[in-house]
């Protein structure tokens, strides 16, 4: 990673972290889930209302957790805003891949746009659970796990 992604990423982490995007719980969301990740202590609720025709007209999250995590929670709703259920399926693969190595957003086509800076993230393998408890979460969500999400 370069030295200029790496203080960018830095930087997006920060900001996040200090002033989370859709930190708010959703009354009557149509989709919600718990998840935790026991190693770092990060336990976070996602919400989200999607409507008749699949789209994510709301989503939003509530909890605690390391920089990355509450990051990573308020860069995902950000993005997820206005998608389908399937875009936001195919993001979640696309940002799995790309923090365990598997895809270079940098070569590869891809729909993540600015949550490519999480790419850093893989320099990190023990962070890689922080940054994708939130899409682990929301994709629970999607497929109502009333039993929760853990990164364990």
């Amino acid at each position: 990673m370069s030295y200029i992604n790496s203080e960018l990423y830095q930087q997006v982490i920060l900001d996040h972290n200090r002033k989370p995007r859709n930190f708010r719980k959703i009354e009557d969301a149509t989709h919600s889930c718990h998840g935790i990740n026991p190693l770092c202590g990060d336990d976070v609720y996602v919400y989200l209302n999607v409507n008749d025709a699949g789209v994510i007209e709301d989503v939003s999250f509530e909890g605690s957790g390391c920089a990355i995590s509450k990051a990573s929670c308020s860069l995902m709703t950000t993005h997820l805003k206005g998608k389908t259920v399937e875009d936001a399926r195919i993001n979640f693969k696309e940002f799995q891949n790309m923090i365990i190595g598997t895809m270079d957003p940098d070569k590869e086509e891809h729909h993540l746009g600015k949550l490519s800076l999480f790419m850093g993230v893989r320099e990190y393998p023990s962070r890689t659970k922080c940054a994708s408890l939130a899409w682990h979460t929301m994709v629970g969500a999607l497929d109502r796990k009333f039993d929760g999400i853990s990164t364990e």
